[in-house]
């Protein structure tokens, strides 16, 4: 009896041990206490969900142990249910201007860029574009024109084309309050001859294209249908969605302007006060790497940022790819356009209302 007693002694003693041990454990990267999946919440835009599904979130899941949540809607949208704490939010895309506000309003974490080594194979452009303690940019598109040359005998290579007179009522324009309104804007003050932004210059040009405006769009569908109804030739639009415009409108053209396209900068942020930063970091590192940045790349979802990449003539179409090209954009500093935009907004409305 003595001895049964003593071998029940022992593993009692096994099993506490066992337990406190487990107990004390810290669970590893990727890994919630349970050792479930790290649920992981993405704000993101939704759009090429399946893409992003299938090329991007579920190898990432396989090879980190986590599960990707999205939470969906444009910039605006999922800035205001972070500031009002309705979401529990990791990571965020966003626009670099949309980027700077939630930097000046605290939304985000620092990051470790010790943590994200494919930052080393990016476009300088791409590397801090709302400053070194924030998220990088993961693609970069062009801000440019839109044109029809078999609507129009102007041949359009710069912006100071579109204020050709033979174009009066033929072109369209973004709107202030649109990503792309504060980059117009700075297109008008180098057409009036200025090499740094002049405000009053700039409405002063405008003031002088307004013959040439049909209308302003506030979204690029609307500048599309434009083009389909035969209502305009020419128009300023990003080019990631002048695919749209080509589907409808098989002669137009996209033009990379002689004094320089826009930068349309897009990046990824790690939300203030998520349990989550080094798995947030890693994913940052993911989409940065060359296998995902040529998978977005050839399926003409996004331009890539990683300079490793070897694309052929067919791949890059389409796409703002190249040091050539993305050395020749122009970046506007978003603490500037925040700082200044309401007055500007304000003027337009003033001065400028289609």
């Amino acid at each position: 009896m003595k001895s049964i007693l003593s071998y029940v002694s022992i593993l009692m003693l096994v099993i506490v041990l066992a337990a406190c041990r487990d107990s004390n454990s810290e669970p590893e990267a990727g890994e919630n206490e349970e050792g479930e999946p790290t649920e992981l919440v993405i704000s993101t835009w939704g759009f090429a969900e399946d893409f992003f599904r299938e090329e991007v979130f579920a190898p990432f899941e396989e090879e980190h142990n986590v599960k990707i949540v999205l939470d969906t809607g444009n910039n605006a949208e999922r800035m205001s249910r972070i500031e009002q704490g309705s979401s529990n939010v990791d990571l965020i895309y966003l626009s670099d201007y949309y980027a700077q506000q939630g930097i000046e309003t605290g939304l985000f974490e620092t990051i470790d860029r010790s943590n994200i080594p494919n930052l080393e194979d990016i476009y300088d452009l791409a590397l801090a574009p709302n400053g070194e303690d924030y998220g990088p940019a993961y693609t970069i598109a062009q801000f440019g024109i839109a044109y029809d040359p078999e609507r129009t005998d102007v041949e359009i290579s710069s912006w100071e084309d579109l204020w050709s007179t033979e174009l009066e009522k033929d072109i369209t324009i973004p709107g202030i309050t649109t990503t792309s309104g504060p980059m117009f804007l700075d297109a008008a003050s180098r057409v009036a001859g200025n090499s740094t932004f002049n405000e009053d210059d700039a409405f002063e040009q405008l003031g002088e294209l307004n013959p040439n405006i049909v209308t302003e769009y506030e979204g690029t569908s609307e500048l599309v249908n434009m083009f389909v109804q035969g209502e305009i030739s020419a128009g300023p639009i990003m080019e990631m969605f002048f695919a749209d415009v080509k589907e409808s409108v098989p002669s137009a053209e996209f033009i990379s302007p002689e004094e320089g396209g826009y930068a349309v900068i897009n990046t990824i942020n790690v939300v203030k006060g998520t349990e989550n930063k080094e798995v947030a970091e890693e994913f940052i590192n993911w989409i940065l790497g060359e296998e995902v940045q040529e998978a977005a790349a050839v399926a003409k979802i996004d331009s890539p940022v990683n300079t490793t990449l070897d694309l052929t003539e067919e791949e890059a179409e389409g796409l703002t790819y190249g040091s050539d090209v993305i050395e020749s954009l122009i970046s506007l500093d978003m603490s500037y356009v925040n700082e200044n935009n309401d007055e500007w907004i304000d003027r337009w409305n003033r001065e400028f209302v289609q």
